[in-house]
């Protein structure tokens, strides 16, 4: 599907990455949680960005939510005019990088590298109305001011319906009290309660490789580790 569509708004979310909001505008836009679409400017080069926001979401809201990694000048690049009121060229759903329409599983492990949140963020939330589940996120970045959508996280954690687990893999000052480093099995392990756990997995290239072999030694079944690589 193709659609041409306007920003509606572009927030801050981390020194590295923006928020960017692409209003419908009453148009329809069916996607499962996870899936991508194609964004650039009308006729030009297109990238893919995940959706940030659940499906449900994105139809209360009336707008589709990106999270875009930018340079130190605030640009993502030519492809993506990043102001309120452009006009961009929309095109998808695509990716198969998706929550299971049923699983059968009621625990969920979603673990994340930099701006790899954004297509576990859309599948948490979607996660987050199904009965009677358990849900764990293992996330992590370069400095502590790269979380994207941290007081949101944190607040979910503080309710109760996630188990929040951070890390940053930079040297950092005395500000930042919570874990330091890669994440390793000590990190990982009080997130798996059991085996029937569906792990999803979306970050560099290096981080989904050690992620899904700890959670392989851990005895979750290949069959329940679901990877997306980007970079």
């Amino acid at each position: 599907m193709l659609l041409t569509l306007a920003i509606g708004a572009v927030l801050p979310a981390t020194p590295r990455a923006r928020i960017v909001r692409i209003e419908l505008d009453g148009a329809p836009f069916d996607y499962t949680a996870g899936q991508a679409i194609l964004v650039g400017a009308p006729g030009g080069p297109k990238r893919p960005y995940s959706m940030a926001a659940s499906p449900e979401e994105t139809r209360r809201e009336g707008y589709l939510e990106l999270l875009v990694g930018v340079d130190a000048n605030g640009t993502p690049g030519p492809h993506l005019p990043l102001e309120r009121g452009r006009v961009v060229d929309v095109n998808g759903p695509l990716g198969t990088f998706t929550f299971p329409p049923a699983p059968a599983e009621r625990r969920f492990v979603f673990i994340a590298g930099g701006t790899g949140i954004a297509p576990l963020r859309a599948m948490l939330h979607h996660a987050l109305a199904i009965p009677k589940v358990e849900i764990g996120l293992l996330y992590s970045a370069r400095t502590p001011d790269e979380f994207a959508y941290e007081r949101e996280l944190r607040a979910l954690a503080q309710e109760g319906r996630i188990e929040l687990r951070q890390t940053v893999t930079r040297t950092v000052g005395d500000t930042w009290n919570g874990q330091r480093g890669r994440i390793g099995r000590a990190e990982l392990q009080p997130l798996v309660h059991n085996p029937a756990t569906l792990c999803f997995i979306c970050g560099p290239p290096a981080l989904v490789a050690e992620m899904s072999g700890l959670l392989a030694e851990l005895g979750i079944e290949r069959s329940r580790i679901r990877v997306e690589e980007w970079g």
